[in-house]
Formats: C-alpha cells, structure tokens, sequence
C-alpha cells in the first residue's frame, strides 16, 4: 500500500527521498549544503524539501543507524514528527555530542569510521536522516475519577521487571 505525497523542491540541490530496497520503512534524507558542527553545537541541516503530508499521517524523522555508530552527531529529538499541516522546508535538527576539549581537531566526515571527536563537516548531498511516512490515530480525552477501576492494572513501574 503506497500514500501520496506531494514534494516541493525549493532547491537546486534537493534529493527526493527514495527506497533504497524493497520493504524498507526509511528513507534517506540529503543536506543541500555544506555545515560544520562544532564540538557541543546544535544546527538545522537543510533538505530543500517541503511536503503536503495528509491529514492522518505524519513523517517521523530518525537517526541513521551508521552516523550514530561512527560519529558523536546525533538527532536530539528523534523521533522528530512532522506534522500534516506543516508546509516549511524539512530541517535536520543534528547536535555534536563531543566535548568542546576538542573543537580544535581537525573536521572530520560522515564517511569517516571510530567515532572521532571534533567537528564534523556535512557535504552537501550527504545522506543525514532517515525518515518513516506513519499513519496515526487522534485520541479523545475523558476524564475519570479512578483509572485503575478501568482495564487490569499491570502494577509495578520503572525498573519493575529488573535488568
């Protein structure tokens, strides 16, 4: 089953999100510029892309699995949603987990491996998140004087099924 989105490039240089196999759920997202984020920075990565996502849906940004495990960039907010009413450029919220000890290293690249700490230069047309099209439920709220007098309480709460 396949939904219907709209894509608006706004950028010479936008990529269009595709599959790369069959049955995937993410796709990848491209920065449309060069950045440099600084040890402790946080930045807005560019897509050049806006969507009319439909109502019903929402795009969830993540992380992709190899820049978290080869670099200390990370999407703070991930899961990031994206609403259907929102019509602006798509942007990456991407943070430099490294420690300002070593803002003078020399700029290291998404395609380098061990995690180096640093700055860390994004080339445009690099891959920078993925993204997931979901469909969702909008909830209605009761009020109640009892919630456990509703369904079985499970008991217990955090850590009470141990390590």
């Amino acid at each position: 089953m396949s939904t219907e989105i709209f894509v608006e490039r706004i950028s010479d240089d936008a990529v269009l999100p595709a599959y790369a196999h069959d049955g995937d759920a993410g796709m990848d997202l491209y920065s449309v510029s060069d950045v440099v984020i600084a040890p402790g920075e946080t930045v807005l990565i560019h897509t050049g892309l806006r969507f009319a996502i439909p109502q019903g849906y929402e795009v969830q940004i993540r992380p992709r699995s190899g820049i978290s495990l080869n670099t200390p960039l990370r999407i703070p907010n991930a899961p990031g949603t994206i609403d259907s009413g929102y019509r602006g450029e798509i942007c990456i919220i991407m943070e430099n987990t490294s420690c300002e000890k070593y803002a003078s290293e020399p700029e290291f690249l998404l395609t380098d491996k061990g995690n180096k700490k640093g700055p860390y230069h994004i080339r445009k047309g690099d891959r920078i998140a993925q993204m997931v099209v979901a469909r969702y439920e909008t909830s209605v709220f009761r009020v109640t004087e009892n919630v456990e007098a509703i369904g079985v309480d499970r008991e217990g709460g955090f850590g009470s099924t141990g390590v």
